[in-house]
């Protein structure tokens, strides 16, 4: 049974950072390409970064230079280290499975979600 669980979401103002985790089960390790989305409210849900099986990390323009993905594969867990954060990246933050999501970062590749972490930014 494959479960991702996140957290580190929170309230911070503007210029603040915050560091999201995604904890991986059912996983032998992050094999997957992995992926963090975020969806705010009235908006679709947009693929911001990932990073595949050979740690390589692609990133979308509007957040590109402040957050940076990561993973740590003996803990099976993602990260997003967010700074420099802007009332713009507030949304609920999804991390996410494939195999293979391009650099679309498009959330029908998708095939495992966590249940998100909610960021606001002030």
């Amino acid at each position: 049974h494959v479960q991702l669980v996140e957290s580190g979401g929170g309230s911070v103002q503007a210029g603040g950072a915050l560091r999201l985790s995604c904890v991986v089960s059912g996983f032998t390790e992050i094999t997957f390409c992995m992926a963090w989305f975020r969806q705010a409210p009235g908006k679709e849900r947009e693929g911001i970064a990932t990073i595949d099986g050979n740690a390589v990390t692609t990133y979308k323009d509007s957040v590109k230079g402040r957050f940076t993905i990561s993973k740590d594969n003996n803990k099976n867990t993602l990260y997003l280290q967010m700074n420099n954060l802007k009332p713009e990246d507030t949304a609920m933050y999804y991390c996410a499975a494939g195999y293979y999501f391009g650099l679309a970062i498009s959330p029908t590749q998708a095939h495992y979600w966590g249940q998100g972490t909610q960021v606001t930014v002030s």
